[in-house]
């Protein structure tokens, strides 16, 4: 039987692999419907001719929640761009490539990015009941599309094989505005670093036709939706972006 090797823990699930397959096992405890739900999502993004690892089977082992997916070898754009920052704009370029191309695909039968997002912001407790309605109005007036958004899109969740890019962790897939995806995507570099994030947004607008502007709209809607994870290193930077009502 091959071995079982650690890759990555957090604070309610593992990650291991076994031979070609990666198991993802989540504490004891952990809600059913969002174990399904990430497993339902990745199978339906499957769908599309995207490259992502397949969802093999759903399981319980030692009273775990379990889902097991094909193993990707190789390394994340994250590791390259740390390995080579020489490359860090041609990698850069790569990333905003593949989000266009997960943007430019449908899945029908994903959650609506909006609906999450307002149920994101409802259930911020910092947020008090002014800022929430500016909110969620400001979310009602954005034009609804219906896009395929990988609500998580950024280099650690890139795995490159070869000449291949693999995307994974799609827990966080909806049908949505892709300037949604973008700023979510921005807002996740911000966090590690404000330059790297600005060099995305102009390459990302550049490559799309996109005014900044519109992209930037997004940025407190994305950043009450953060909230959520109650990460209290992010929690300052968040609530900043929250008193931003207009973008110059």
């Amino acid at each position: 039987m091959s071995e079982k090797v650690l890759i990555a823990k957090g604070d309610q699930k593992e990650i291991y692999r076994v031979g070609d397959k990666t198991y993802k096992s989540f504490e004891p405890g952990f809600p059913k419907a969002e174990v399904l739900n990430e497993a339902m999502n990745t199978a339906r993004v499957e769908e599309t001719d995207l490259n992502i690892p397949k969802v093999l089977a759903v399981t319980v082992e030692d009273g775990r929640w379990t889902i097991v997916k094909e193993y990707i070898e190789g390394k994340t754009l994250a590791e390259l761009m740390e390995e080579h920052p020489e490359k860090k704009r041609e990698y850069l370029e790569k990333l905003v490539d593949l989000q266009i191309e997960v943007n430019s695909k449908k899945c029908p039968l994903l959650n609506r990015l909006k609906e999450k997002l307002a149920r994101q912001i409802d259930s911020v407790k910092e947020l008090d009941d002014i800022t929430r309605y500016d909110l969620q109005t400001r979310l009602d007036g954005m034009p609804k599309h219906l896009k395929l958004c990988h609500g998580d899109f950024e280099p650690k969740n890139i795995i490159v094989q070869g000449d291949k890019y693999y995307i994974i962790d799609w827990v966080h897939a909806a049908q949505g505005n892709a300037s949604a995806d973008a700023a979510r995507t921005y807002l996740l570099l911000a966090l590690e670093d404000q330059k790297t994030a600005d060099e995305y947004l102009e390459m990302f607008c550049e490559k799309t036709e996109t005014a900044k502007t519109y992209v930037q709209k997004w940025l407190p809607i994305v950043a009450a939706a953060q909230l959520t994870k109650k990460r209290p290193q992010e929690k300052e930077l968040l609530m900043r972006w929250l008193d931003v009502v207009d973008y110059e």
